[in-house]
């Protein structure tokens, strides 16, 4: 059976706020430790049946970019929808809001 391991390294500023997030991953193409501004994380807990979550960001990532990344999080949840479940109903709903909030990002980005 093949193994896959998947890393998120953290360091904290005086505040205990994200300065720097790196990760690495075993299927990744480059090597070793690479930055990134955000991080979204969700596990399913059996015992609980819920969902927890760990969202982190840097100061660096911009509220442009993480409005993006956040409707680029649920066009990908979309596609896992209807390739896990095959429930075309929810994935089009998804899809459809994540157009919506295109089009409300892109207005702000013209006024802006």
């Amino acid at each position: 059976m093949k193994k896959s391991e998947i890393k998120f390294q953290v360091n904290l500023d005086q505040q205990n706020l994200p300065k720097q997030i790196l990760w690495e991953a075993t299927d990744k193409e480059s090597v070793g430790l690479e930055s990134t501004k955000s991080v979204s994380l969700n596990v399913w807990d059996n015992l609980n049946h819920s969902t927890l979550r760990i969202d982190l960001w840097t100061e660096e990532m911009s509220v442009a970019e993480m409005k993006r990344f956040y409707i680029d999080i649920m066009g990908g949840m979309a596609q896992t929808i209807i390739n896990s479940t095959g429930d075309e109903y929810m994935a089009e709903e998804i899809k459809s809001l994540c157009d919506r909030l295109v089009s409300h990002v892109n207005e702000e980005n013209k006024k802006g």
